[in-house]
């Protein structure tokens, strides 16, 4: 298991917990929705009698449906917002990873992004004290590429911006989160929330 899939299972598994705890609420705001609604049709169909029985019934359902609707709108919006805290999370634990750890998906990311082996790796100043040599150093050893450490920093959390001349590749953890995200926020939401 590569440390991609490490904290892919960790991330799963603290926003699992914390998708429990939301849905539980979301479903006991919707439930007592449905409640209030069904409440306030009953009590307007025993005002109604006979002659508006018909009127009530649809009344009834109107404002069930309405409910049902509004439920499934609160549930939605409680997975919308557990799908962007596990991209969050994902970002944050990336971050905080061990600075061996941190250095080895960095330098992987070096060779990745560069296209020509002689650009310069911009980093955070806390990144490029903790890690910025290291990861340079193992992108040029594992590809025979002359990349160097750039001498200025940046205010990035996470990731470097790889520049060559006028040219930057942004490789910062916050693009390359938001760029997954475009690509597999239906299938975090299939694997968050698993059809039953």
């Amino acid at each position: 298991m590569n440390g991609i899939e490490k904290i892919t299972e960790l991330i799963r598994t603290d926003a699992q917990t914390e998708i429990d705890r939301v849905l539980e609420d979301a479903r006991r705001a919707a439930e007592a929705e449905k409640d209030r609604a069904e409440a306030c049709a009953e009590t307007e169909r025993a005002e109604l009698t006979a002659k508006y029985e018909k009127a009530a019934a649809e009344r009834e359902e109107r404002l069930i449906s309405a409910a049902q609707m509004e439920a499934r709108k609160i549930l939605l919006a409680a997975k919308q917002e557990m799908v962007e805290k596990a991209y969050i999370r994902a970002q944050e634990k990336l971050c905080a990873m061990d600075a061996e750890s941190y250095a080895n998906v960095l330098s992987e990311l070096l060779v990745q992004a560069s296209s020509d082996g002689t650009e310069e790796a911009v980093f955070s100043p806390e990144d490029r004290e903790r890690v910025g040599r290291i990861a340079v150093e193992r992108a040029n050893a594992a590809s025979g590429r002359h990349l160097t450490l750039s001498q200025e920093t940046l205010p990035i959390q996470g990731g470097f911006i790889l520049r060559s001349g006028n040219v930057e590749v942004n490789c910062t953890f916050d693009t390359l989160v938001r760029l997954e995200k475009a690509e597999t926020a239906g299938a975090v939401a299939k694997i968050l929330f698993p059809e039953k």
